[in-house]
């Protein structure tokens, strides 16, 4: 790549009784859609072990400039049937923002992700720093470093509005453990650290890449 990747960072809870609906158009339809798009690359998904909201999804493209494309853009203004219903009747307390990765350190991927997520990067002093070492010990897989990269002022797409709107973060702080109980430490060291973050752990549900498909 010869430019930052982009990062779609999301945050959610789901409606109660809207689980199984979540699950089946997440599984069967949204992770294919997505990596359908030019330069998408990845998608993980995760769920709380502790923090909220209760879901934490994430997916790597090219750059950032592949999550406000026409081809992207196209695809959030003119959502499937099942999306249409998963975003008005079942997404709740959203949290998504287009990310710049500025850093990563690690050439794996864990089981589990500790996020601290800050309105601003200023919330987040010394970051790079303690990511490159924290992931020195050999229970930190990665760590990786978010910054928004979304554009002031641009307007809402069609799922957006479905979902009567989104929060937005300034940045954030990603950590992967092979093992929950180091997540658990991790995540408290944290967010001792941050206070003004919002700390959570979250355990891998599946992934998918293009390689994949």
């Amino acid at each position: 790549m010869t430019t930052q990747p982009g990062i779609l960072a999301i945050w959610h809870d789901c409606r109660p009784g809207g689980e199984a609906a979540f699950e089946h158009w997440f599984q069967s339809e949204h992770l294919f859609e997505r990596l359908d798009v030019p330069g998408f690359l990845y998608g993980r998904r995760h769920q709380a072990v502790s923090g909220s909201p209760g879901f934490f999804n994430f997916y790597l493209t090219d750059s950032p400039a592949v999550l406000v494309s026409p081809a992207y853009r196209a695809r959030l203004d003119d959502p499937t049937p099942m999306t249409r219903m998963i975003m008005s009747d079942v997404f709740a307390n959203m949290h998504r923002t287009v990310c710049t990765r500025s850093v990563r350190h690690g050439r794996f991927r864990g089981a589990y992700a500790v996020t601290a997520r800050s309105a601003a990067i200023a919330d987040l002093p010394g970051a790079e720093n303690v990511i490159a070492e924290m992931t020195t010990r050999d229970a930190v897989a990665s760590g990786e470093l978010w910054v928004s990269a979304e554009a002031p002022g641009q307007a809402a797409s069609v799922e957006e509005t479905l979902r009567g709107g989104d929060q937005k973060i300034g940045a954030c702080l990603m950590l992967e453990t092979l093992r929950e109980v180091d997540a658990t430490a991790l995540a408290a060291t944290v967010a001792a650290r941050y206070p003004r973050a919002a700390v959570g752990v979250y355990r891998v549900l599946c992934q998918i890449g293009r390689g994949d498909l």
